[in-house]
């Protein structure tokens, strides 16, 4: 099952019930909520707060840190993602968006595992969602769990939201995109330009990214220019050999 991202929930609570369950004499205990303080010598008789639920898990249940392959890699920043995107060359990129309260991800888990295995060449990038809210936000991640795929000078090739139930998508994707086969001629793209500027501009990445990305863009622009030129020049001679056979008959 996909999860979807809500975090706000609400607490309200009673005295009443806290004071009657309470030894006569003694001082009444209640909940600890935050760093929830009164004023005055007794509390409110009653209460209402709003909370931001936070996910602590220890160690010993993190399950996203199991069964790892060397070609997983844990993003921790925006910056690193645009980094490995940029470096990946023209090698096969997967990010994997989870979030360690979201049980479609646990469960999908080892099988991403065992994909990123039998696919050594592919380099698989996750993200843990409550540790990136900033950025999944900028890149409008809604669902999870969630996938892009990347490949050199063409970027994104595809994204979408699969479950266990629903494997046989990311497999079909694995499939169609992870030939070794396919090049593609110019530097990685990576995230798109409105991607980018949405990061820079609330400082999650450099401002120097938009301009390695716009020289990246006029390098690839300038390497079609000269192939098309030798494609033009190519027919030319070809063009003129026709004439000099037909003019020698």
């Amino acid at each position: 099952m996909a999860c979807s991202l809500k975090t706000g929930f609400s607490i309200s609570c009673s005295n009443d019930s806290l004071l009657s369950s309470t030894p006569k004499g003694s001082l009444p205990i209640f909940p600890s909520v935050g760093n929830l303080q009164f004023t005055g010598s007794k509390p409110p008789r009653s209460f209402s707060v709003k909370v931001q639920a936070s996910i602590c898990v220890s160690r010993a249940l993190r399950w996203w840190e199991k069964t790892l392959k060397p070609n997983m890699i844990e993003i921790n920043s925006a910056q690193q993602l645009v980094d490995s995107l940029s470096n990946a060359g023209d090698r096969l990129v997967i990010v994997d968006f989870y979030s360690p309260a979201c049980g479609g991800c646990k469960a999908l888990h080892p099988k991403i595992c065992q994909l990123a295995e039998s696919n050594p060449n592919a380099i698989f990038l996750k993200v843990n969602y409550e540790e990136l809210k900033t950025m999944c936000h900028s890149l409008h991640i809604h669902v999870l769990p969630f996938f892009r795929f990347y490949r050199g000078a063409e970027g994104r090739l595809c994204s979408f939201s699969c479950t266990n139930a629903t494997i046989k998508k990311f497999k079909d994707a694995l499939a169609k995109y992870g030939s070794d086969e396919r090049c593609s001629l110019g530097p990685a793209k990576g995230l798109e330009e409105s991607e980018l500027l949405a990061l820079a501009s609330i400082g999650e990445v450099s401002r120097n990214v938009l301009l390695d990305n716009t020289i990246k863009e006029e390098d690839k622009q300038m390497e079609d220019l000269v192939l098309n030129g030798l494609d033009f020049s190519s027919s030319l001679v070809k063009d003129e050999n026709k004439i000099g056979v037909n003019v020698m008959a």
